[in-house]
């Protein structure tokens, strides 16, 4: 078989950790057979690439994108679900089913994600706290196993597999394509009201008793602020908008989406990047203030509201040849004053940029390696040039751990073994089900090494 194999150095989004190794592009009906060579590193499939840490890295090993488009999805309007290929990306898709009154059920703050992608990392996005995450929808996929057998899982159809499988960082097997439900829409666009919040008390009292009304929700916390101001934030919930919403204007072409390209960030950049305590200071403060203190009913675009940062290309690069992390957890309901802490420390080492998010989640899934629990999700961008870095992120780690929380693993590049252990505590049942179906450790990762997850 002919598969033209480079050899590349690969990040995460947060570009740091690089690793080289054999890359090569794939189809569907060619996979297999590139299993049956023995790989001392083994072999990894990657997506878009936008898993922050190492968890899409191979070192020394193999490294498979699946080729997918939108060419060949099926949407079955009267089911309200949509069959697609796993290298197909949310992209790829929204062009195609938002113009047919239809929105997917989870997406992150990106749209560059593929399907397998989402599934493996079982994507969360503003709506968790109604309607779960990504993995909750999916009613059935297609999985080939190291042996290079294909079987068809789902929830109601070796459920074992199924949810090991999402979440499940691309260990269990290939994922070849996947049914899942979709969002009926009506519009292309989203009612949001946005609430300006004086700190992080108030932040978390008002989306506690007011998340539940809206379909989605988020916060932009500001995390160089301290005192008083400690995590003041803007709140933004909403619902997609009905018809009905709409002047007659607006109404004649109510599912058109557009997403636009404002600018990509070109690769020659100071060293250092354009992320430091300054400039994030400024733009919070601006940031902040441009938004009302409270507003009602306005209208913004499906790409505005969910993927700003999408409009612009390469915005990683915008943090210097270092990098950045993105570090993200999640803590029961009841440990506020756990999170308020922690905010405190991010806040007083001001070490954060400005892209800070808060979130609630609802109910888990079965996953074991699912990363949405009940409680908060916070998730915070820090240059890795900031100093002392290390030591603080350790230390979140502790109050995180102490409070029964976790860490997301899509997002981590920093964490330890331990730290993995006490958040999931299922993580030796789920290996013994990734066992049973690779007992020769095929699939191989960066981050499964690094956080011994197999």
């Amino acid at each position: 078989m002919n598969t033209d194999f480079t050899t590349s150095r690969l990040t995460g989004w947060g570009r740091t950790s690089p690793s080289t190794a054999s890359v090569a592009q794939v189809s569907r009906d060619n996979v297999a057979g590139l299993l049956k060579d023995p790989y001392r590193r083994g072999v990894l499939m990657r997506g878009l690439g936008r898993s922050y840490g190492d968890a899409a890295q191979n070192a020394g090993g193999v490294v498979l994108s699946l080729e997918g488009s939108a060419e060949e999805t099926v949407l079955d309007a009267a089911t309200g679900t949509l069959t697609a290929g796993a290298g197909a990306s949310l992209h790829d898709l929204l062009k195609v089913i938002v113009p047919q009154g239809f929105f997917v059920p989870v997406t992150p703050g990106t749209r560059f994600v593929t399907v397998g992608g989402a599934i493996a990392s079982d994507i969360h996005g503003k709506n968790h706290h109604v309607e779960g995450s990504f993995g909750n929808h999916v009613r059935q996929l297609t999985l080939m196993l190291a042996d290079g057998t294909v079987h068809e899982i789902g929830p109601d159809q070796n459920p074992t597999l199924f949810w090991a499988t999402v979440g499940g960082m691309g260990l269990t097997g290939v994922i070849l394509e996947a049914t899942f439900s979709l969002i009926p829409i009506e519009t292309s666009l989203c009612t949001v009201n946005t609430i300006r919040c004086r700190n992080i008390d108030v932040l978390i009292d008002e989306m506690s008793h007011g998340d539940d009304d809206h379909r989605y929700s988020v916060a932009w916390a500001d995390l160089l602020a301290t005192g008083s101001r400690l995590g003041r934030s803007v709140l933004w919930r909403g619902d997609h908008t009905k018809l009905a919403e709409l002047s007659s204007k607006e109404a004649a072409d109510a599912l058109k989406y557009e997403p636009k390209h404002l600018a990509t960030v070109p690769p020659l950049i100071p060293s250092f990047g354009f992320v430091n305590k300054m400039s994030s200071t400024l733009f919070n403060e601006l940031w902040f203030r441009k938004e009302p203190r409270r507003k009602n009913g306005g209208h913004k675009s499906i790409p505005a509201y969910f993927h700003p940062l999408d409009a612009i290309g390469s915005w990683n690069r915008v943090y210097g040849n270092g990098g950045f992390l993105q570090y993200q957890f999640a803590l029961p309901f009841g440990r506020e004053d756990e999170l308020r802490q922690i905010v405190e420390r991010i806040a007083v080492s001001k070490t954060a940029s400005p892209l800070v998010v808060l979130k609630r989640f609802g109910d888990a899934n079965p996953a074991p390696l699912s990363f949405p629990m009940p409680g908060w999700t916070l998730t915070v961008d820090i240059p890795t040039r900031a100093e002392g870095l290390g030591q603080l992120l350790h230390s979140l780690d502790e109050v995180v751990m102490q409070s029964g929380g976790r860490h997301y693993l899509a997002k981590d590049a920093h964490t330890t073994p331990t730290a993995i252990r006490r958040g999931y505590p299922r993580l030796d049942e789920w290996k013994q089900i990734q066992r049973s179906v690779d007992p020769g450790q095929l699939w191989q990762s960066d981050l499964a090494r690094r956080l011994e997850l197999i």
